[in-house]
């Protein structure tokens, strides 16, 4: 795979995972009112982000790969769901709206990376390169 091919496709995987940050916080915002309980926004905001990340997945998932698209959506869906859920519980009206889409869209874009990051630290550990197939 070329550089310019290997950007392309890194790139990608940061725009799926901040769109699933993005909507993942819209659908928390939705969700979770103000004052409501924070252990019950966190589980609301986990299945929220959960459903949010599975239907993505078929989108993104052809177009970048399974495990680029399954496990960062994981994270951004199931985590972030949880923590904006913890958040809008205690802080509905202090986050506005566009700043807690942008935060869950840099949260998104931040876990692409380290997911990009730690896939090449396991290839490198392991001896795999792609032109030794």
């Amino acid at each position: 795979m070329t550089t310019a091919l290997r950007a392309a496709f890194v790139t990608g995987d940061c725009l799926a995972a901040a769109v699933t940050g993005v909507l993942t916080t819209l659908a928390v915002r939705l969700l979770v009112p103000p004052d409501f309980d924070m252990v019950l926004a966190m589980a609301v905001g986990m299945a929220a982000g959960t459903i949010v990340h599975l239907a993505l997945s078929l989108v993104f998932g052809p177009l970048l790969g399974m495990f680029e698209t399954m496990v960062p959506g994981m994270y951004v869906g199931m985590y972030g769901g949880m923590l904006f859920g913890m958040r809008d519980s205690m802080q509905h009206s202090v986050v506005p709206l566009d700043s807690a889409l942008w935060i869950g869209g840099a949260f998104g874009v931040v876990v692409a990376i380290g997911v990009t990051l730690w896939d090449a630290q396991l290839r490198h550990a392991s001896g795999w390169s792609e032109t030794s197939e």
